[in-house]
């Protein structure tokens, strides 16, 4: 594997301790893990965790999977997810990617892509490698964040110009997924972390305005939770 075949992701790769910081201030009262629960619950089953980065949502799954497995390309991000479930028997991280996942077909009941690879049209080879590793039944499961809720898809949109959720969302509508929204709250514990985690989110004109926008401590974020279920089979008229 290169890394000419992955897609970087600036934020985590450049400032992972600022990430880190991010990842424990987002979804404080827990709305995406109690929509993952609702419509694809994990408990008992098996798990995959598609760029799971460092880790972080590891261990959440492994205090009730059967099994998780975290799969990153990133050399230094997989290490340190490494040593985050080193003590946990049944959590493992591999080195893989979306499109090429080291894993057998039918191998998993949940595959779970929190912000990474899944942004819409391109993602395809992902998806038909998401429907090789599931078993019947089983879901994929992709948190994507929301480009039309303000403020957060605000700053998004303008400093992505040529994303457009609107496209993102019929993509995924013809591609099978069943959306929803899920409104979270981001709280830091500084305002300095606040603005840092904006810093490494967006560009210097965005962050400057989004820094501006924002009072306290908290940040109101908005997400689209995607289901896709694998079927079981085919039920032939009698």
């Amino acid at each position: 594997m290169t890394t000419e075949s992955v897609r970087p992701s600036p934020n985590i790769w450049r400032w992972p301790k600022t990430y880190a910081i991010e990842n424990a201030a987002q979804d404080v009262h827990g709305a995406v893990w109690a929509a993952i629960e609702e419509h694809a619950p994990f408990a008992g089953r098996d798990v995959v965790d598609i760029g799971c980065g460092d880790g972080f949502h590891l261990p959440r799954f492994a205090a009730c999977a059967a099994s998780v497995i975290g799969v990153e390309p990133h050399p230094p991000l997989r290490e340190r997810a490494r040593e985050r479930v080193a003590g946990l028997s049944n959590a493992k991280a591999f080195a893989g990617r979306a499109q090429a996942l080291p894993l057998p077909d039918a191998s998993a009941d949940v595959l779970h892509a929190r912000t990474a690879y899944f942004f819409g049209p391109g993602c395809e080879p992902g998806l038909r490698e998401a429907d090789r590793i599931l078993r019947p039944g089983g879901a994929l499961v992709i948190v994507d964040l929301d480009g039309f809720a303000a403020p957060y898809g605000d700053w998004l949109r303008a400093d992505l110009p040529d994303y457009e959720p609107g496209r993102v969302e019929q993509f995924f509508t013809t591609q099978g997924f069943t959306s929803r929204d899920v409104a979270t709250t981001w709280r830091f514990a500084k305002r300095a972390e606040l603005e840092a985690v904006l810093r490494i989110e967006f560009s210097a004109k965005v962050a400057r305005r989004a820094i501006a926008e924002t009072r306290g401590t908290e940040i109101p974020v908005g997400y689209r939770l995607r289901i896709r279920s694998k079927p079981t089979g085919i039920i032939l008229d009698s």
